[in-house]
């Protein structure tokens, strides 16, 4: 069965969401990056400032609050992007590899914490070292989906 597109209102006329473009929904949130780099998609990411976006990191309280999952492909440097923080985000095993670390995408019923040890990524294994944070992200329910759960984080 093929995929069906939304319809949208553009300028007051019906027409299909077009490819690549998303409807914007209460756990979708448009955002500037201020990491000083690119943002792949799936990357955990913090508000550093009102309306801004930069790489979380479970070593310290200031960047461990996760905000969210970069669900854009990417987000360049100083340009705006979507943040989804609820529900499931969908990518490549390829872009999953590119924040975990792993090879074939995400480990199917694995927890997925925030890093302690680099900004912006996914680790299987939760922080151990006095002082940093575990924070709970999501659950792997398929090589390319991600069930996303934030946790309190727990300060060790």
């Amino acid at each position: 069965m093929p995929a069906k597109k939304p319809i949208v209102v553009t300028n007051g006329q019906l027409e299909q969401l077009q490819s690549g473009d998303y409807i914007l929904t209460p756990d979708l949130f448009n955002r500037q990056n201020e990491s000083g780099g690119a943002l792949v998609k799936g990357t955990p990411v913090y508000v550093p400032a009102a309306g801004e976006i930069a790489k979380a990191q479970a070593n310290a309280q200031a960047t461990m609050k996760v905000f969210g999952l970069v669900a854009d492909t990417s987000i360049a440097d100083a340009a705006a992007g979507a943040v989804q923080t609820d529900g499931n985000l969908i990518a490549t095993t390829g872009e999953w590899d590119a924040v975990t670390g792993e090879t074939g995408g995400l480990t199917p019923n694995a927890t997925y914490f925030l890093s302690a040890a680099t900004a912006g990524m996914l680790t299987q294994t939760a922080p151990t070292v006095d002082g940093n944070f575990v924070v709970r992200v999501g659950t792997a329910l398929s090589p390319t989906e991600l069930e996303i759960s934030f946790g309190q984080p727990i300060k060790l």
